[in-house]
């Protein structure tokens, strides 16, 4: 019998994810964190989170909460909640090698009864037909007989103080009825917005799926209006402004789409969808606007850089901001690094400044080393690419790094009519 009182867990992965429901659980239920990185622990042992999700006071209130990189320290739980990574690969294809590697783990250390939940993002069928058999075969249990599943996918929001993982309604799944009911009863011990039980795993994925790419393609379709109306010379926000004095209007605003989520989860679909024979064009159409936007906004500083009669060959190109969105230091699948490559590609020399982000952390994942300060009157363009609240906080002062001559222009629309001299 599976009840909260007997309830000892253990979360597979630290991330973005995995610490603020460590952080949660942890507080009140026994739990450990695990995680492969040796340094991720050492920091979190010191309590201290880089990633900025969970404060100092929120990590020393989870005083049954410990940390590990020995998967043989699990053994003594009871529930699994894998919480790694579902990238997508160079072919835009999903990669859950992540996912794979966390199931044998947790298959090494798992006895009978134990319950494994599984929040990454995935496709419909992906718990049960691509993870479940991996941990059958390392546990030698079998499914649904000596150990059982469920999935409740993960809507944390990076950067967001106001939406935390208690204040989110969550989505819970179980492989069985009565599971369904105590992963149901697990998540309502720590999360105040409530829970909706969702009728199997597979409903659950598929719901966590088309949130992101509802999301998708909300702003693709903004983003195709945006360049229509630049071509018409017409402001695209002021439109938007316009039009969303109707009641019903959806409020979305053009701009770079990455992150760990919006800019993945569609091809996790798309391709569960191709491997059941369906083409999915609208999706797919959604995903190459999105994905054409850096070289968009590129081409458009070029353009206006060219009619100043400023050279882009060894032109001096300042990019604010290299975090997939503001005031978070989060660069997965961040899409400013398409700005920065174009500029490369035209032998312009290019600078990115983020005061949210590590160097380390930039060189180590694009390549790109920060500048660490802002020099005035340096630039030729300058490119507001994320809307931290330093950049906004500086305005009109933007123009104090540019040359005489310079380009500002605007991604995220956010500056005063003074001080841009275009935006998306």
């Amino acid at each position: 019998m599976h009840t909260i009182e007997n309830t000892k867990i253990a979360i597979i992965g630290l991330g973005y994810v995995g610490l603020p429901l460590a952080a949660e659980f942890g507080k009140n239920i026994e739990t450990i964190g695990f995680d492969v990185n040796e340094p991720r622990i050492q920091e979190l042992r010191s309590g201290k989170d880089s990633t900025l999700e969970t404060s100092d006071e929120e990590l020393a209130a989870a005083v049954k909460l410990k940390y590990t990189t020995k998967i043989n320290d699990l053994k003594d739980y009871n529930v699994y909640i894998i919480t790694v990574p579902t990238p997508i690969d160079d072919y835009k294809l999903p990669d859950l090698s992540p996912l794979i590697s966390a199931s044998g783990m947790v298959g090494k250390v798992l006895s009978k009864g134990d319950v494994v939940i599984y929040e990454s993002t995935v496709y419909p069928g992906a718990t049960e037909d691509d993870c479940i058999p991996v941990i059958e075969k390392e546990s030698g249990l079998t499914f649904n007989k000596d150990f059982y599943a469920g999935y409740s996918p993960e809507r944390i929001n990076p950067g967001d103080k106001e939406h935390r993982v208690t204040n989110i309604l969550k989505v819970t799944s179980g492989s069985t009825p009565e599971i369904a009911d105590y992963v149901d009863a697990l998540y309502n011990t720590i999360i105040t917005a409530g829970t909706h039980k969702a009728s199997s795993i597979k409903v659950a994925e598929a719901s966590k799926v088309i949130e992101n790419t509802q999301r998708d393609l909300n702003i693709a379709l903004i983003n195709e209006l945006a360049i229509i109306f630049n071509r018409m010379n017409i402001d695209t926000l002021d439109v938007l402004e316009a039009a969303g004095t109707k009641w019903n209007f959806l409020n979305f605003r053009p701009g770079l789409v990455g992150g760990h989520c919006i800019g993945v989860d569609p091809y996790y679909l798309t391709h569960k969808a191709q491997s059941v024979g369906y083409y999915p064009e609208v999706i797919l159409a959604g995903r190459r606007i999105n994905d054409g936007m850096g070289s968009y906004i590129t081409e458009q500083v070029i353009k206006m850089m060219t009619q100043k009669r400023i050279h882009v060959v060894d032109a001096n190109i300042l990019v604010l901001g290299l975090a997939f969105k503001e005031n978070c230091p989060d660069l997965r699948n961040t899409r400013v690094v398409d700005i920065v490559d174009e500029f490369k590609s035209y032998h312009a020399n290019v600078d990115v400044y983020d005061p949210w982000v590590h160097s380390e952390a930039s060189e180590e994942e694009y390549g790109i080393s920060l500048v660490p300060e802002l020099k005035k009157n340096k630039y030729d363009a300058i490119i507001l690419a994320v809307a931290h609240k330093e950049f906004i906080e500086l305005g009109e002062k933007l123009r104090d790094y540019g040359k005489q001559s310079h380009i500002l222009f605007d991604v995220k629309n956010v500056l005063p009519a003074e001080a841009y001299d275009a935006r998306l």
